[in-house]
């Protein structure tokens, strides 16, 4: 266990505008020596546990290999090996897993269920998913940005599709690090603003024309139509976003140099065309890796404290 004040990252706005700047420098330090095979072991002897209650491809791998990459080991936990709140109350299977293990990842349904676990756990806790939060996303998608195009503050942002845990987050983002979101939803799909839990009204601007919401954006992203645990909402979400694609007039009205950004999977030709996110403005690809990196950086954030 570290001996840092434990912290959690359980939503975006757990950390300050001056954390999120050392932990952004640490990413790309600790990427830089990644591609340069270099060995970078801080956290030797450390153990990550991940919980998984929804399935994802991105974040085991991102996590694991990490976590590997750092000097640790991973324990990986399934829905059929741990049933948080079933099985056993969250709060004893936060008590015993966090006795054994020294930082835990958890993807799940609902954020009561992270923070609830956070509540007893002895050691830091990440959110890897929840239904209203994807923080190391959008971490993830902030450090692509500035690899790219440099710093945020001051950018727009347009985010086209579902009011979701990833519209939730940028809205958090936007109003820590200074810039601005458009969001644009399908009626009946908008951003709770109470659950987003955002105080500034000034950081983002609704449109109900998404490619409005495009014009003179540095960034057009966007996500699936049905998220995890959605699907049987799949029928009635296709018709109701069908004007909710990123095509390629809405690129157009973005700024020459704007980015394209998608967490994946991708369905192309529902959320997307493929001419944008196969385009030459789409990202993806760096965008994926970095989760990665900002984990990494984040996982030594929360263990070691500043580390320069």
């Amino acid at each position: 266990m570290s001996t840092n004040a434990l912290r959690h990252y359980l939503q975006f706005k757990d950390l300050s505008a001056d954390e999120y700047a050392h932990l952004l420098q640490r990413a790309a330090i600790i990427k830089k020596k990644f591609k340069a095979y270099e060995k970078y072991h801080p956290l030797a002897d450390r153990t990550l546990a991940m919980i998984f209650e929804k399935a994802s491809t991105r974040t085991r791998v991102s996590f694991e290999a990490g976590m590997y990459q750092l000097g640790g080991s991973v324990v990986h936990l399934t829905t059929g090996d741990s049933q948080l709140g079933r099985a056993e109350p969250i709060d004893d299977s936060a008590k015993v897993i966090s006795r054994m293990v020294d930082l835990v990842m958890i993807r799940t349904f609902g954020q009561d269920k992270i923070e609830r676990f956070a509540e007893h756990s002895r050691v830091p806790v990440i959110n890897g998913l929840t239904n209203e939060f994807h923080p190391c996303q959008i971490l993830a998608d902030i450090f692509t940005y500035i690899e790219h195009r440099g710093s945020i503050q001051g950018k727009t942002v347009a985010w086209v599709g579902d009011g979701n845990n990833m519209a939730n987050t940028w809205l958090q983002a936007a109003e820590l690090l200074d810039f601005k979101v458009h969001v644009s939803t399908p009626n009946g799909y908008e951003v709770n603003e109470s659950v987003a839990g955002v105080s500034r009204r000034d950081c983002f601007e609704v449109f109900s024309d998404p490619l409005e919401a495009c014009r003179n954006a540095d960034l057009v992203t966007t996500d699936v139509w049905t998220s995890m645990g959605y699907e049987a909402e799949n029928e009635a979400r296709r018709t109701a976003f069908a004007d909710w694609c990123v095509d390629t007039e809405m690129m157009k009205v973005a700024r020459p140099d704007a980015l394209f950004m998608h967490c994946l999977p991708a369905h192309r030709g529902e959320e997307v065309e493929a001419d944008v996110i196969d385009g030459p403005q789409s990202v993806v690809w760096d965008e994926a890796e970095n989760r990665m990196h900002v984990q990494k950086a984040l996982m030594e954030f929360l263990l070691l404290g500043r580390v320069s």
